[in-house]
């Protein structure tokens, strides 16, 4: 992790010492008072709706060392002076995020490990958590955790890395044409896996090219004697390739792929089965998750961990025994015998295909339905997109379909175009009133998957699903 002196943070940040001393070392960083560990330093930020430096006491109380603030009040130097831990520094920057970026810049230095940089219109978090997993079983892995995967979760996950580190994996979110360069240019990857490209940020960037080049900026990051990741099934691949003068892997179904999947199916459960076939040998998998998409996700976990020299047989049980980041295709059985499929966390057009399609491969003695909520970032397409997901889910096993949001009336309209009987289709305003619809729905031995992007909070609706209303 992050460790350094006050004096070297001064250095690094370019900040102003307020109090305390410039011999005190750090040990971590963090951003949150309630992540505070004793000996790291603590940093202040004023958000829209919380402001860091009230929590400077308790950030003191839980053990920091020091406090990093974007301002001088006398009521800092007074919360330190009346604590019990004496000798807490206190520096104030001009910009707390540039001073986070900062040092962690400067402890990126320090690292030896492999560092994965991993993006994709879908999937990326998914194939991080394989390959967090498949990493694990040789070495050990600091990868990015949750939604860390912006300004300041990339940089707070590279000072969690550190001396002991065997490869560092930093999952990193596209909002904007820069931002993938802006981070690579702190987490310097020395490979980088691009999952695909889709459509899931036009309302950003206007068309699937921009995102394309965007993306690409990852490949551009990278250096001569790296590695690019290349999803060989996806149209973007060979354009993608032709930035980088690394050496590339490609994973995916076709014959012309390094590292490929064949015999495809799906076990009596709903999880996929395949034959992994590479350079090193072929081997039978089955991943621990439902839907189909999977499998690409777990091929480019598994061209990773190869080039690592992960033996082929640690790559499966890695792959095999992975566990992934809540809302992403978590499934579990409700105490009413609902099995439920949470995807909730995020959306799109092809993710969202992805998971009607899981859904239908899970098995179930009762009903299969589908509670799908707005897609975001979609533009112009937006409309247009919603209404042919509906038409998708009228052509798919779906019994009840069951949309939340303004957007989502496109879904049940493009159902209903499709032949699906309107007594089958439930739209609703709002998660609440799709708890209500589900708690008069849903019956034991049911299949429900619920979707939406992460603005939606249909985790609501799983929580309804598990305690359903009286």
């Amino acid at each position: 992790m992050l460790t350094l002196s006050v004096t070297r943070l001064l250095e690094v940040t370019g900040g102003e010492l307020l109090a305390g001393e410039e011999r005190t070392m750090i040990n971590g960083l963090a951003i949150d008072s309630r992540e505070v560990m004793p000996g790291s330093a603590f940093v202040a930020f004023t958000g829209e709706r919380v402001d860091g430096h009230d929590f400077i006491a308790d950030a003191v109380r839980a053990g920091a060392r020091a406090i990093i603030v974007t301002r001088d009040e006398e009521s800092f130097r007074e919360t330190l002076a009346t604590s019990r831990r004496q000798g807490v520094a206190l520096v104030r920057v001009d910009d707390a995020a540039a001073a986070v970026q900062a040092l962690a810049s400067f402890h990126r230095d320090r690292l030896t490990c492999p560092v994965i940089g991993v993006t994709g219109s879908t999937g990326k978090t998914t194939t991080k958590d394989l390959l967090r997993s498949v990493l694990g079983t040789r070495m050990k892995v600091v990868a990015t955790e949750g939604n860390r995967n912006n300004e300041l979760g990339v940089p707070l996950t590279i000072m969690e890395a550190g001396l002991d580190t065997g490869a560092l994996v930093v999952e990193m979110a596209m909002r904007g044409r820069g931002q993938i360069a802006k981070l690579a240019r702190i987490a310097r990857p020395t490979a980088g896996l691009i999952t695909n490209v889709g459509v899931s940020h036009i309302e950003v960037l206007g068309t699937e090219e921009a995102i394309a080049d965007a993306k690409g900026e990852l490949a551009d990051a990278l250096p001569e004697h790296g590695r690019l990741f290349l999803n060989g099934d996806d149209a973007w691949s060979d354009v993608i390739a032709a930035r980088t003068q690394a050496a590339v892997t490609r994973y995916g179904v076709s014959e012309a792929c390094d590292v490929r999947a064949e015999a495809i199916g799906v076990t009596e459960l709903g999880n996929p089965v395949f034959t992994l076939v590479a350079e090193q040998g072929s081997a039978s998998v089955t991943l621990p998750v439902p839907g189909r998409h999977n499998v690409y996700n777990a091929l480019a976990a598994a061209a990773v961990g190869l080039y690592l020299e992960v033996s082929l047989d640690d790559v499966v049980r890695g792959l095999e025994e992975a566990t992934f980041t809540r809302m992403r295709m978590e499934t579990f059985q409700a105490a009413s015998g609902v099995t439920v499929i949470n995807d909730a966390y995020n959306a799109n057009p092809v993710s969202m295909r992805a998971a009607l399609a899981a859904l239908t491969d899970v098995p179930a003695s009762g009903r299969r339905i589908a509670v799908l909520g707005d897609m975001a970032e979609l533009g112009s397409l937006s409309e247009l997109a919603h209404f042919k997901l509906g038409e998708e889910a009228a052509r798919s096993r779906v019994d009840v379909l069951v949309t939340v949001g303004e957007r989502a009336r496109r879904i049940a309209e493009g159902a209903l175009a499709a032949g699906m009987m309107e007594d089958r289709v439930r739209p609703c305003a709002s998660p609440e009133e799709a708890s209500e619809v589900l708690d008069d729905v849903l019956e034991g031995g049911d299949v429900v998957l619920v979707k939406a992007s992460r603005v939606m909070g249909l985790e609501r609706v799983v929580e309804g699903i598990i305690q359903p209303h009286v």
